[in-house]
């Protein structure tokens, strides 16, 4: 059975959505078209 005071002591609220965008945007994070941008920089068919 669910201790619904023990869940509520343990709640934590999700962020804001302006919050969670800065958490998100301070990341380094690198995607697909980095990462074929990087491959084609480094064979030569990409400018810089």
């Amino acid at each position: 059975m669910i201790n619904y005071e023990e869940e509520l002591k343990k709640f934590q609220p999700s962020l804001e959505v302006e919050e969670m965008s800065g958490a998100i945007n301070s990341q380094d994070l690198t995607d697909l078209t980095d990462i074929l941008k990087e491959i084609l920089m480094e064979i030569g068919m990409l400018r810089r």
